[in-house]
C-alpha cells in the first residue's frame, strides 16, 4: 500500500505601501516504505524552500514608495527633502524591524557577524542597509532558523511560536 506524502512551503514578504507578495508550492509524492518518510520529507522541504526563495527574488511590480514620517503618512509639508539626513549608523528598514532583528539576535545570543554575513549572502548588503522588503525577508529567515521556545508555566519548553517576538 503506497504512502502519500504531501509537502507545501509558503513565504510572504512585506512590501512598501502596506502590500505584500506571497508564493506557495505544494508537492505530493507516493512512497513505498514508511522508512522513506523522513529522508523524503527533508528532500522535499529543501527543494520547496529553494524554489520559493528563488521565485521571490523577483518581486515584480512594487507600489511606489512615498516619503513617510514614521507612521506611514507623508510629511505634512510635502517636501521630503527637508527631512533630516540619516547618519551612517542609521538603518534603512523601519524602527520596528530594527528592534525585532536586534531582539532576535539578543534573545538567541547570536553572533552579529553571522547575521551580517547572512544579510550579505541573501541581499548583497549589510543588515543596516536592508530596505523594508529585505529586512522582512531577513526576519522571516531568522524566525525559521531560531524559533523562540515557549514555556508551559512549569519551565518546560512548549512548541516554538514566533508570536513571542512581538515588538512593543
Amino acid at each position: 500500500m503506497p504512502i502519500i506524502l504531501e509537502a507545501n512551503y509558503s513565504k510572504k514578504l512585506g512590501l512598501p505601501g502596506y502590500s505584500s507578495h506571497q508564493y506557495m508550492l505544494t508537492l505530493r509524492t507516493e512512497l513505498g516504505d514508511l522508512a522513506q518518510v523522513s529522508a523524503e520529507s527533508q528532500r522535499l522541504h529543501a527543494l520547496l524552500q529553494a524554489s520559493v526563495d528563488r521565485e521571490l527574488q523577483s518581486p515584480g511590480w512594487l507600489p511606489e514608495a512615498k516619503p513617510a514620517n514614521g507612521n506611514g503618512h507623508p510629511p505634512r509639508n510635502g517636501n521630503a527633502a527637508q527631512q533630516p539626513t540619516a547618519s551612517t549608523d542609521a538603518w534603512n528598514c523601519t524602527a520596528k524591524q530594527q528592534e525585532l532583528i536586534l531582539k532576535i539576535v539578543e534573545d538567541n545570543r547570536l553572533d552579529k557577524k553571522e547575521i551580517e554575513q547572512l544579510a550579505q549572502e541573501r541581499f548583497g548588503q549589510g543588515v543596516k542597509q536592508l530596505n523594508k522588503l529585505e529586512a522582512s525577508g531577513l526576519i522571516e529567515e531568522l524566525f525559521s532558523r531560531y524559533p523562540r521556545p515557549r514555556t508551559n508555566g512549569n519551565g518546560h519548553a512548549r512548541q516554538p511560536q514566533r508570536s513571542n517576538y512581538a515588538v512593543r
